[in-house]
């Protein structure tokens, strides 16, 4: 039972609470699962200013330059964004700052909303920084508060890793004192320390290398570096939500928990390991604490019986160790739910059209990357946030006049200011051909609508100037620039044919809301029907591939009943998920498909 100053929170929201004690005035991140929800939640905290970043890069960057001016400062993003936040990340290990600079980094084992699995301790031994990793979110709300205190001592970025697990977990957190930071805000100039000019940052590198061994002994002593000696038969290293499946799995064994998984309390690790018998390692994705305990010359086992891919769980451990099925209940499979575009869903005429074109269509991260799959099948790459842009005109260039005509790039409106902006820079500047098209859906749709640079509202719920997509495509040397309505099938394929031949760079800005937004759920809609007589059974409707079009196959006696053709296979019904777009009534030939309420043809 929770007590009086103990809270229900995710993960998440209790490194929102720990941002908030550690006396944090600055966040900035840009969205992305699993880590969106915290700026969220920090947003409505008192006195702390949040904002959506164009992407990680600059996210980071406006946290170095609220540390350098002395104010406490939290950064966001989920693991592929650290890789756009590496340039000034690195740097920023050789400047430090004034006042604590947090990194909330937010790994996805798995792959639940990523296109890739990547185990993002690497960065931390790779920029030389420490990072922290909390087991539940009770300790994720203290190891922020941590962070900022390591931040502030020793002249250092700390980056705090969370996982999938532990950012969307609930647990009981107790809320706690409001700290202060010792640094008084304001403008110090400090060239030296803050101009990477290589004659500074050769000194700074010294001053790494020193922070370094001082943050080893810190690492000797941290509280959260513990070791819970038990049967010493076997030993078992671990960290993070690992922790909890060794618990649970093996409750009898020694256990050494590392809370601070960089850098390593060694002579800690050494200890423990001259305690225990047998010396194992569990941790999710790649063997990073192994590899640094091999390195030690510490016999020990880890990913030749632990997997390396995906998440873990006490059940693959207990069979991993026994190397039979143990008696637990193994997991369960659930039944698919294939995903889909929304009824209505304005990103489906689009790629329709794109289908009939038979164009290569260069895809990118967003909601509309289902694109992808059956029926529309109409995206044939994706690589990363903003990549569509680039990987279009390098293939253009790569096959010169036999390229022209078939390859268009698509992305969103948010991933349009992350990433592709500079992709069309490059297009225009390098005389490409690309032909662009911008999905402009007036919000983040993917990650849970977060606003964008075009979208006119900021994370803190204020009005801002709006960026316009057509006259900013327009000032980077874009002569064709047309925007289309995607619910009109006939006008964007015209938009699109139009822009394909062009001779020159080309944008297409399909524009028309999400229909999940508020605004768009409380307009009142005139949804669809299909008069089953008309209905010819042509599928026609179906190539859309729209959830609220269901297909009702019949045999040929009830074919008959119906009054259908003897041959007919069935006909198409609409549920109630139709919220009116009127795509599939552009397809019926036979005018089967009207407004409810009006009559067939």
């Amino acid at each position: 039972m929770a007590r009086n100053n103990e809270l229900w929170l995710s993960g998440n929201e209790a490194i929102a609470l720990g941002a908030f004690e550690a006396g944090v005035k600055v966040a900035s991140g840009y969205p992305g699962t699993p880590s969106t929800e915290i700026l969220e939640n920090l947003s409505k905290y008192e006195g702390v200013y949040t904002e959506w970043a164009p992407n990680e890069k600059v996210g980071i960057e406006v946290a170095i330059g609220s540390s350098f001016a002395g104010v406490r400062v939290l950064s966001t993003m989920k693991h592929v964004g650290m890789n756009v936040a590496a340039d000034p990340l690195f740097t920023a290990s050789y400047t430090g700052g004034r006042a604590g600079l947090v990194i909330i980094n937010a790994d996805d084992p798995e792959m639940h909303s990523s296109q890739n699995e990547q185990d993002n301790r690497n960065y931390a031994f790779a920029a030389k920084v420490p990072m922290l990793e909390p087991s539940d979110p009770a300790e994720a709300k203290e190891f922020v508060k941590l962070a900022f205190d390591i931040s502030e001592e020793f002249d250092v970025p700390v980056i705090v890793r969370t996982t999938t697990r532990i950012a969307h977990v609930k647990g009981l957190v107790a809320e706690g004192e409001m700290l202060k930071s010792g640094v008084e805000p304001g403008i110090e100039k400090m060239p030296a320390k803050f101009v990477m000019l290589p004659g500074n940052a050769r000194n700074r590198r010294k001053v790494i290398a020193e922070r370094q061994q001082k943050l080893e002994t810190f690492a000797e002593t941290f509280a959260y570096n513990k070791i819970e000696m038990a049967d010493v038969k076997i030993g078992i290293i671990t960290s993070g939500i690992s922790y909890l499946y060794v618990k649970e799995a093996f409750p009898e064994a020694s256990v050494l928990k590392l809370g601070m998984v960089y850098p390593f309390p060694k002579l800690m690790i050494s200890d423990f390991a001259s305690k225990v018998d047998e010396l194992f390692i569990v941790e999710e994705l790649d063997p990073f604490i192994e590899t640094h305990v091999k390195a030690m010359g510490i016999k020990c086992t880890g990913k030749e019986i632990v997997p390396a891919i995906g998440e873990l769980n006490s059940f693959i451990l207990k069979k991993a160790f026994q190397k039979e099925s143990p008696a637990l209940f193994s997991p369960e499979e659930l039944p698919l739910r294939p995903p889909n575009m929304c009824a209505g869903c304005p990103h489906r005429g689009l790629f329709y059209s794109l289908k009939k074109l038979k164009v290569f269509v260069s895809g990118d991260i967003g909601c509309y990357t289902l694109g992808f799959l059956p029926p529309l099948s109409a995206m044939d790459s994706c690589v990363c946030m903003g990549a569509s842009i680039g990987i279009a005109h390098g293939m253009e260039k790569a096959l010169g006049l036999e390229a022209k005509g078939k390859v268009v790039a698509v992305l969103g409106d948010s991933t349009f200011f992350h990433s592709g902006l500079t992709g069309l820079v490059n297009v225009v500047y390098n005389k490409g051909c690309s032909t662009v098209v911008i999905l402009d859906n007036r919000i983040t749709g993917m990650t849970g609508h977060q606003h964008n640079p075009a979208s006119g509202q900021t994370l803190m719920g204020e009005p801002t100037h709006s960026i316009d997509i057509k006259n900013l495509c327009h000032a980077l040397g874009v002569k064709h620039v047309v925007e289309v309505n995607p619910h009109h099938l006939g006008e964007t394929e015209t938009a699109l044919k139009e822009a394909i031949e062009f001779d020159g760079p080309s944008v297409v800005i399909t524009k028309s809301p999400c229909v999940l937004l508020p605004e768009e759920k409380r307009r009142v809609k005139q949804p669809y029907t299909i008069d089953p007589k008309s209905c010819t059974g042509c599928k026609s409707c179906l190539r859309l591939g729209c959830p609220a079009l269901n297909w009702v196959p019949v045999t040929e006696q009830q074919a008959r009943e119906l009054g259908f053709k003897e041959k007919q296979k069935g006909y198409t019904r609409i549920s109630e998920m139709c919220n009116g777009c009127g795509q599939c009534a552009q397809l019926c030939k036979f005018e089967a498909i009207t407004r409810a309420g009006e009559e067939s043809a």
